[in-house]
């Protein structure tokens, strides 16, 4: 449900561009990213910093691109979301000693401090390309071809990257399911001797 209320704003700018055109879709879009802070502002939860900043940069480079009537704001935004992500990664990583991707999946996976390492920083570099990536479509081919790349490429290279990293994990994940079933094992034959 989360991942749907996510993608809702990208899902409608799509659909709108393809009624309408680029200004208007782009205006669908603030107006989405908006009313997703509004939502949680009512349920007096905790705004995701995520949602937050992407609704800043939608809202600021969408703007732009309504007001000056120039595409070319909207296609910055996706290659500085990117960079942003990229750039938070490594920093937070070599100057705060804190791993992003750890925090975020801690609960989820027991993996190696260099596994841990290795992951963070294979999404920095995912996010980097994908920001490079982008700015190559966004001007390089015409506006039609960049928003079904924003709209579709980048979401399936996001979701071919995601599986490849649990893939990656596969190992590690099944250490982690033998070591939880030999605890449990232990635990049989502990209260078996007893």
């Amino acid at each position: 449900m989360h991942a749907l209320f996510e993608y809702l704003p990208l899902v409608v700018f799509f659909i709108v561009y393809q009624v309408m055109d680029i200004y208007w879709a782009t205006g669908s879009l603030i107006i989405l990213a908006a009313a997703q802070i509004i939502y949680y502002l009512i349920k007096k939860e905790p705004i995701p910093k995520r949602t937050l900043i992407f609704f800043v940069l939608i809202a600021v480079f969408g703007g732009l691109t309504i007001f000056l009537h120039d595409d070319t704001f909207l296609k910055w935004k996706v290659t500085i979301i990117n960079l942003f992500f990229a750039i938070a990664l490594i920093i937070s990583d070599k100057v705060f000693k804190k791993n992003i991707m750890k925090d975020f999946l801690d609960e989820a996976l027991i993996l190696p401090e260099n596994i841990w390492a290795k992951l963070n920083l294979a999404w920095a570099l995912f996010f980097a390309f994908c920001a490079f990536l982008n700015l190559y479509v966004a001007f390089n081919f015409d506006q039609d071809t960049w928003v079904n790349f924003k709209v579709f490429g980048l979401t399936g290279l996001m979701f071919v990257f995601s599986i490849g990293s649990v893939l990656s994990l596969y190992k590690y994940l099944q250490d982690d399911e033998d070591e939880s079933d030999d605890k449990s094992n232990q635990s049989v034959e502990d209260k078996n001797n007893k």
